[in-house]
């Protein structure tokens, strides 16, 4: 049989596995450093940066609301449209659920205009050709003056290289993506802290429940006590015991009471643990959902029957924020 076993030395905890009697040391170490812990992000957030180019400004914007999976789609100039493949890693790395739209445009700057020249290269090479085509069709006209300035390349800024533009807009994306997940993240801590505050409210309204359940039983052995002297004129507590005891067991709730229990546990270690945490939290509000439905269909008890109300209308609030979370 094979077991996992750690031992710490050194200031290092390892881990390893023993079979038979031999040891084999597992592909990692943790080192006891403090422990980082993990953020819990929004789906929804908003970032842009601007880079200024030779002749252009390069615009780099970013929007997310929330989805059940990452749906990324970009928006730029076809000129730009090779680099969309190494912009889409870098954001992938770096979200992974929402409805992503990432913008990026180049603006012409105003000064620009002023550095624009003939480009002598081009010029040469188009009089060139021009001389052979004529030659070759006397009959053809000639290129006019608007013609050669409308001719592609022959006017404008210093273009850039593509490695050139490629570098600019991972620089610019890699800024905006930043401050999207700052922002991502500071309207994640405030999701969890109203989560934790809504649990806080659920595990004070549970811990209700349990303590008014003597009195129940006690109050419907009263009543069914008085019931049967009226009907046979005699007390038969044999038969009051047993009506008792068949009352107790279908309104019994420490089942339900147990599993909400553990399941706002279970809440609070998911928030605690952060990171991509959005689905497991749905999953618990169906769970808990449940148990708050089954807790009102066994109540015969005004409080109680209030105490589920309360949780339902707690639950769906939480779900609605959960809906934002990543």
């Amino acid at each position: 049989m094979c077991y996992l076993s750690c031992a710490e030395y050194d200031g290092r905890v390892d881990y390893s596995r023993q079979s038979g009697g031999k040891q084999y040391i597992l592909p990692f170490t943790l080192h006891s450093s403090p422990f980082t812990p993990i953020m819990i992000y929004s789906m929804t957030g908003y970032a842009a940066a601007t880079r200024e180019l030779a002749g252009a400004a390069l615009n780099v914007e970013l929007r997310a609301v929330n989805h059940r999976y990452l749906d990324l789609q970009f928006r730029m100039p076809e000129e730009l449209r090779a680099l969309e493949a190494g912009l889409r890693e870098i954001v992938v790395a770096k979200i992974r659920r929402g409805k992503v739209e990432c913008r990026i445009g180049l603006t012409a700057l105003a000064h620009a205009q002023k550095s624009f020249e003939l480009n002598p290269d081009m010029l040469k090479q188009l009089r060139a050709l021009s001389e052979k085509l004529r030659a070759a069709w006397p009959s053809v006209a000639g290129l006019t003056a608007a013609d050669i300035l409308r001719w592609p390349g022959m006017l404008g800024a210093e273009a850039l290289s593509l490695d050139e533009m490629r570098s600019a807009c991972h620089d610019a994306l890699a800024a905006v993506l930043e401050d999207f997940n700052a922002s991502r993240a500071r309207e994640g801590a405030k999701l969890s802290a109203l989560l934790l505050e809504r649990v806080a409210a659920m595990e004070e309204r549970i811990a209700t429940v349990a303590p008014r359940m003597p009195q129940v039983l006690a109050a419907y052995q009263e009543k069914l006590a008085t019931r049967l002297r009226e009907a046979m004129a005699v007390s038969d507590d044999e038969r009051i015991r047993q009506e008792i005891t068949l009352f107790a067991n279908r309104v019994d709730v420490d089942e339900e009471l147990s599993r909400l229990t553990a399941h706002t546990g279970e809440v609070k270690r998911v928030l605690g643990a952060g990171g991509a945490v959005g689905k497991r939290l749905d999953f618990l509000m169906q769970e808990l959902n449940r148990e708050a439905n089954t807790l009102g269909s066994k109540s015969v008890d005004v409080e109680v029957t209030r105490v589920s109300l309360d949780l339902k209308l707690l639950i769906e609030q939480m779900r609605e924020q959960i809906q934002n979370i990543e």
